[in-house]
């Protein structure tokens, strides 16, 4: 059996079972992808990088796509602290005790100042719309399956269903 060849690298599974890439391979990737921008061929970066042309081609969209990920976690991360700092907002209310005012005085039973709920529902609601945009940001919704299945009925105008 032909020894591995040391510019190759290996790939390495992570607990997900999924490749995950190297500090090598990200470099490799790189080159490829700057040797792209440079113009040369899928053939020549394959070439210059001692690799077969579909894993030049595999590298610099690898690459391509490292450039548009790395944005997009740095914004879900902010748009996440975002919504964690909502939501410790949304909690003060929610843990605040709301009592009912009416025309500027506090309202009370029996002595008692009547408790307020309308605060606290809102509060929930708010709750509702934050875990549905942090579920929404991380895509921990399941794709929803719709059924558009039915018959279609056919008639034919003019002609006795006999002569069909």
């Amino acid at each position: 059996m032909d020894e591995p060849d040391e510019r190759q690298a290996t790939p390495t599974r992570g607990g997900d079972g999924k490749f995950t890439r190297s500090p090598e391979t990200a470099e490799r990737d790189a080159e490829a992808a700057r040797l792209r921008g440079r113009g040369l061929s899928y053939r020549k970066i394959a070439a210059e990088l001692e690799m077969d042309v579909s894993s030049a081609h595999a590298a610099v969209q690898r690459a391509l796509r490292a450039i548009v990920e790395e944005p997009a976690e740095d914004a879900r991360a902010l748009e996440l602290e975002r919504l964690d700092t909502a939501l410790a907002a949304v909690m003060r209310v929610l843990e605040a005790d709301h009592v009912v005012i009416q025309h500027g005085k506090v309202v009370e039973l029996n002595g008692q100042p009547v408790p307020d709920d309308a605060p606290v529902l809102q509060a929930v609601d708010r709750i509702v719309k934050i875990s549905e945009s942090r579920r929404k940001l991380l895509g921990l919704d399941a794709a929803q399956k719709l059924d558009v299945g039915g018959g279609i009925t056919y008639e034919v105008v003019g002609v006795p269903q006999d002569d069909l």
